[in-house]
């Protein structure tokens, strides 16, 4: 059989280099030829912003980044840059302070340097994504795409271990994503497959030696194939959930996805068995769900949504607001009794495999 699909791939400036970042941005910003510099970051993380912009003028200070972009949020960075005159934005974060530095990117054109301090893999995707009224949504725009991404995996050696590992698991949902995503094509499913390798052994590392950087440059290389797949196939069924969790209810970005991904998983890989076998043996294991199960199990991932604040009266609305909004071309129809039975499963940490659904 012939192939025929349609690939876009998108332009993009990387580079990569442990303990580089300050040495890259000061590159980056005079290869810009910036007059007048906006970073947007987090309280958090500003001393760390501060030690990596040390070579370059800074116009404006922006700390006020947080996880799903309230659209208040992003209003008030949008005048800030705005009064400051701002010509090229730097974040320097996870994916709040990438999502902040996009939302003003929509609304202005300014460019954008990121430099990532987690496995988030917004900085290498198109897609903003803005909350209003506990309702995200989210679009593309070629404008919100970073020019340039500065990767440095010391940047992530902060991170607590937790988190590393949802964050990791979080890119690794954009791998799995990106086989039954609304553009799937080979060359996506190549870039995923990889990722899945990179991002299962790097976390493992990570797990094992956090204080090392060997699996921090690999997760983080796998999160850049996860973002760059993604970014073309576009957002799935996985997804879409996440992002109503995300919006509606308020539960941590990185969690959320680490949670939901078994579920989404084992529902959809029986009808996609190509995409099936691919991810099997990315994880190297004889089905794709045993394989990341087994990852899930050796990271001691999190289990249940209840444990971030989701209820059992809250599935209802979830499953409201989800199903519309799964694409059409899902490998398996979604209903409002499956949709509901998953969302159940996710909320109390059930196995997967049991579930009726399957």
């Amino acid at each position: 059989m012939s192939l025929t699909f349609e690939h876009v791939t998108l332009g993009q400036r990387v580079l990569f280099g442990s303990g580089r970042a300050a040495e890259h941005l000061a590159a980056e910003v005079a290869r810009h030829g910036a007059a007048r510099v906006m970073i947007i970051t987090s309280k958090s993380n500003l001393q760390m912003a501060r030690n990596i912009a040390g070579g370059i003028d800074v116009a404006l200070w922006h700390t006020d980044a947080v996880t799903h972009v309230p659209v208040e949020t992003a209003e008030a960075a949008r005048a800030a840059a705005g009064r400051a005159g701002i010509d090229l934005m730097i974040c320097i974060g996870g994916g709040s302070a990438t999502g902040l530095a996009k939302a003003v990117a929509l609304a202005t054109g300014i460019p954008i340097i990121a430099v990532p301090t987690t496995y988030a893999g917004s900085e290498a995707t198109n897609v903003w994504g803005l909350t209003e009224a506990g309702r995200k949504t989210t679009g593309v725009d070629d404008r919100v795409l970073p020019a340039t991404v500065l990767y440095d995996a010391a940047l992530t050696l902060p991170l607590p271990l937790d988190m590393s590992v949802a964050s990791g698991l979080n890119a690794l949902a954009h791998c799995i994503d990106s086989f039954w995503g609304p553009r799937p094509d080979p060359i996506n499913a190549a870039l995923a497959t990889e990722g899945i390798r990179a991002l299962a052994g790097g976390l493992r590392l990570i797990r094992t030696e956090p204080s090392a950087l060997t699996g921090r440059e690999q997760t983080l290389y796998g999160a850049y194939l996860a973002a760059v797949s993604f970014a073309s196939a576009g957002s799935g069924m996985h997804h879409k959930i996440c992002h109503v969790l995300g919006g509606a209810f308020n539960l941590p970005h990185a969690q959320t996805h680490a949670v939901v991904l078994p579920y989404v998983l084992a529902f959809n890989a029986q009808a996609a068995p190509d995409a099936e076998a691919r991810i099997a043996a990315a994880f190297g294991s004889g089905t794709a769900i045993e394989g990341l199960q087994l990852l899930r199990r050796e990271l001691y991932a999190p289990k249940g949504l209840k444990d971030f604040g989701f209820a059992l009266e809250d599935v209802a609305e979830a499953v409201e607001l989800a199903l519309p909004a799964i694409p059409a071309g899902n490998p398996r129809p979604v209903s409002h009794a499956n949709l509901t039975e998953l969302l159940t499963g996710a909320l109390t940490g059930a196995n997967p495999l049991n579930l009726t659904y399957l």
